[in-house]
């Protein structure tokens, strides 16, 4: 759920040409003013600028997304390939060892306005298209138009407080804002892709299509076959790659994504040889599926990255917009339901850790009792928020492990019966005699062997509850459209914080087709706490903000939290190079990693 969108009202350039004072901009930005790298610094400290280019990595994108029909990645419709975020170029490259910091690539300097109303990019005058066309300011705020009109719900959310792009002249373009949010709208502005107007003048940017679109970027799509595999191919005359933000990157020549059905084939796959790297998002797997030959003699190596990112979200979404789960007390006791201690110990092999917050692995989560400058935010929703709020921060249950702890369905039977859901023989019924019923929606059947169990406890609380399994274009679809009673998803923040808030929670959204507001929530107090995150003025207000809003959300019970795990476990076939240092906020992966031809030449692939 990584899409990106902006706002853009473009103005032409005037047929006199005028001239245009330079902003004195700065080399980097960041969210509070802070940066790590100087101006002419050579490169990022996690990437090797002497990496040799070359060979081919043949892996597979997000575990579980089985097909794409198009290569548009910014529009509502359609299952976009992954990955197509390398065809095009942004303003700023994003620095992955900084919580928020963004570096010049298309544009050389940035200013922000004094006031922080605006902000002027100067683009830099060798950048080009693909086929070799300058990249000019036009582009830009024909993209910015783009992605406004025409782009992904996302997007425009984000992009709220933007109120018009103008290009000053062939090389310098202007956002200006409006309202008081507008804190991370620079580092944000900067991140936009840069569409090609041209091409785009013939193509609808609107529709989902297979016909690789025009780009600045560093790779460009060299062959597919739609639902099964995409080629990227690394641009020979890539007009940024000596840049300091990119010395390092970028190394294989080719970058070859498989789509599998299940799990299950992508492992077989990666151990047969046929894909050379593989992240494994099945405990069960990591901890039993790997006892090889290949493994025990270090050709096909399993490796545990550290990850300092927000581990986020990941759980039971329950769709708040249906009436049975308007009741907060029927939320609760479904959370009561769901034995984590057991599922770590039978299926995860005791691999993770449960999941409180929706800022887990980060300062921002709640602990403990509000201090004095959380409750100062909070106190004046203290009619419309739970009660709960103003105590210690709500935490999940910890079973006894048995995997139907008696105390916790008891606890939940009560609260049930106090939602009006009463027992009518092994049945939870209304006053209407409507049974309970609830649905998990899924497109992986991996997941059912972690739902069942859940389920076993739902029905000894006398609710009807189901797995129904659709294919990858339905689910989504669903997703969209928020036609389920419960769904599993994962979402993180930004290390900073700010507008993507409203994306995930604000009552704006909440019925917004495509929304990320998966479980509908609508909460003026929600709405506040997230203007106060994105108004902060330092990491300091931010944290404290962040707190207040966690507390909130979790006395809600919108969710049953999962589990998280502050690493990523990668097997590869030991044919890479990679940098003595890894990016604290990013895998690092396909952005810095190499063949090492040696290597490559001699390894024994297959157990």
């Amino acid at each position: 759920m990584k899409r990106r969108d902006f706002l853009a009202a473009t103005a032409g350039l005037a047929a006199t040409p005028v001239r245009i004072a330079r902003a004195e901009g700065r080399h980097g930005l960041s969210t509070f003013g802070d940066l790590k790298y100087p101006a002419g610094f050579t490169h990022f400290d996690y990437a090797n600028p002497d990496a040799p280019k070359g060979g081919r990595i043949v892996t597979i994108g997000t575990s579980g997304l089985t097909t794409f029909d198009s290569f548009n990645g910014y529009i509502l419709k359609g299952d976009p390939a992954q990955l197509v975020e390398l065809l095009f170029d942004t303003l700023m490259a994003r620095a992955f060892d900084e919580p928020d910091a963004a570096y010049g690539l298309v544009s050389e300097s940035a200013e922000v306005a004094r006031d922080r109303m605006s902000v002027t990019f100067v683009l830099r005058p060798e950048a080009r298209f693909s086929d070799d066309t300058p990249l000019t300011a036009a582009d830009v705020t024909d993209s910015f138009r783009l992605l406004k009109t025409k782009g992904h719900e996302q997007y425009r959310i984000l992009l709220r407080d933007v109120a018009a792009a103008k290009a000053l002249d062939a090389r310098t373009v202007r956002y200006s804002f409006t309202g008081e949010n507008v804190r991370d709208l620079p580092g944000i502005i900067a991140g936009l892709p840069v569409f090609s107007k041209a091409w785009y003048a013939s193509h609808d940017f609107s529709r989902t299509t297979l016909k690789p679109p025009l780009g600045s970027g560093p790779y460009k799509v060299e062959d597919f076959k739609q639902g099964q595999y995409i080629t990227y191919r690394r641009r020979d005359g890539y007009w940024a790659r000596d840049l300091n933000v990119n010395r390092g990157r970028y190394n294989f020549d080719e970058i070859k994504l498989l789509y599998f059905r299940d799990r299950t084939a992508e492992l077989e796959a990666l151990k047969a040889g046929d894909i050379d790297l593989r992240e494994e998002f099945t405990s069960k797997s990591w901890a039993t599926g790997y006892n090889t030959p290949a493994v025990k003699e270090h050709r096909l190596i399993k490796a545990v990255l550290p990850d300092h990112t927000i581990s986020g979200a990941q759980g039971f979404f329950l769709n708040m917009r249906r009436p049975k789960f308007a009741d907060r007390r029927v939320r609760q006791a479904l959370g009561l339901a769901f034995d984590f201690e057991w599922s770590n110990a039978h299926l995860f092999y005791g691999l993770y850790k449960r999941t409180q917050s929706v800022f887990e692995n980060s300062d921002m989560k709640a602990t403990g009792l509000p201090s004095l400058a959380e409750l100062k935010l909070l106190e004046p929703f203290r009619s419309v928020v739970p009660a709960e709020t103003f105590g210690p921060a709500v935490v999940p249950p910890v079973s006894d492990g048995s995997g139907k702890d008696r105390k916790l369905l008891r606890q939940a039977s009560q609260l049930l019966g106090a939602a009006g859901w009463s027992l009518k023989g092994t049945h939870r019924v209304n006053a209407a005699g409507k049974a309970l019923t609830i649905e998990f929606l899924v497109d992986d059947p991996a997941f059912e062997r972690i739902i069942n169990p859940y389920i076993r406890n739902l029905v000894l609380l006398g609710i009807d509850a189901s797995v129904r399994q659709v294919d990858s274009a339905q689910y989504q679809e669903r997703l969209k459209s928020f036609d389920y009673d419960v769904i599993t998803q994962r979402y993180t923040v930004n290390q900073t914080p700010g507008t993507e808030l409203r994306a995930y929670f604000s009552s704006a959204t909440a019925d917004r087709p495509g929304s990320f507001n998966l479980s509908g929530i609508k909460s003026p107090a929600v709405d506040a706490l997230i203007e106060r995150i994105i108004q902060a003025r330092s990491r300091k207000e931010l944290v404290v903000a962040a707190r207040a809003l966690d507390r909130v959300l979790r006395a809600m019970y919108f969710w049953v939290p999962h589990w998280f795990k502050a690493a990523h476990d990668v097997a590869y076939w030991d044919i890479f190079g990679y940098p003595a240092v890894k990016p604290a906020y990013e895998r690092g992966i396909l952005d810095t990693w190499w063949i090492d031809a040696a290597k490559a030449r001699s390894i024994k692939r297959g157990a």
